[in-house]
């Protein structure tokens, strides 16, 4: 495709082929775009107490503005889908008719037409290890500091308040990732989290079946951690079969493997709501 003058809508240039193609097509045919964020580090920044963490205040304004003009936008998250719904203040909000949330890595599913959610049975597994959890980690020794989050059909280990967060980390990885598969799960790591799920359904996963249901011909994929890199992968294959993608880094210093495969990086949510409101402004313009 030919280029764009993305500066005049102060959209960053993607710094690879495929993100130019990618962007372009966007721009060109909106009607035929996904936009798909994750919410924790993407649209709400990365706070101490998970249960703070709201989206960014200019985030639904900006998704708002742009979600009437693309196919749909979807919010693909590790959380239940009505906690992402609360916490994002997506429901009732004008313009975001067709917004989707993703929830349980695409497990469960709530849309701001029915405004309800839908999910499959949570898996025994998890209420098994949950129950477990507390003194597992005080016969490792490694209890101060870590806390357990709740997460319904999921349980996470959260080490940012260990006093050495890094090697609490580190330490957890492979107990943690036995005592999953004790109970038929697998572990996610995140930014100083490790998270206990049911296996069969990542983000790449939920992020593929959405794009082939909607139809697009396109999808932009914004994302900041580990659990991100199967929707990038699911993009990148995307783009092998023909449709167009864009791959943006909620920037952090935490993650560089994401960084490294992405076309444009931006500064955290604040990037990615200067991105939207880009967008938008361009797509209105078209």
């Amino acid at each position: 495709m030919g280029s764009l003058p993305y500066r005049t809508f102060d959209l960053p240039t993607p710094s690879t082929p495929e993100g130019r193609d990618g962007l372009a097509a966007l721009l060109a045919r909106p009607g035929h775009a996904v936009i798909a964020l994750d919410f924790d580090g993407t649209l709400a920044e990365i706070v101490p107490d998970p249960e703070q963490a709201r989206a960014h205040p200019d985030a639904v304004p900006a998704l708002a503005a742009l979600a009437p003009r693309v196919a749909s936008v979807a919010v693909v998250t590790g959380r239940p889908a009505g906690v992402a719904v609360r916490y994002g203040g997506f429901a009732g909000v004008p313009g975001l008719q067709h917004l989707v949330v993703l929830g349980h890595y695409g497990a469960e599913r709530w849309d701001a037409v029915s405004g309800t959610v839908h999910a499959p049975e949570p898996h025994p597994g998890v209420a098994a290890a949950r129950a477990e959890l507390p003194g597992f980690l005080d016969s490792l020794g490694i209890w101060h500091g870590t806390w357990i989050e709740e997460k319904g059909r999921a349980v996470a280990v959260h080490t940012r308040r260990a006093e050495d967060p890094a090697a609490a980390f580190e330490a957890l990885r492979a107990p943690l990732a036995r005592l999953a598969a004790r109970h038929g799960l697998i572990v996610e790591p995140g930014r100083l989290v490790l998270e206990l799920r049911p296996p069969g359904m990542d983000k790449g996963v939920a992020l593929a079946a959405y794009v082939r249901e909607v139809g697009a011909s396109c999808v932009l994929y914004a994302g900041d951690d580990l659990g991100d890199l199967p929707a990038f992968a699911a993009v990148e294959k995307l783009r092998s079969e023909g449709l167009h993608g864009l791959l943006v880094c909620s920037g952090s210093g935490e993650v560089a493997e994401l960084a490294e495969r992405a076309d444009v990086v931006v500064d955290g949510p604040g990037g990615v709501v200067g991105l939207l409101r880009g967008l938008a402004a361009a797509v209105a313009q078209a």
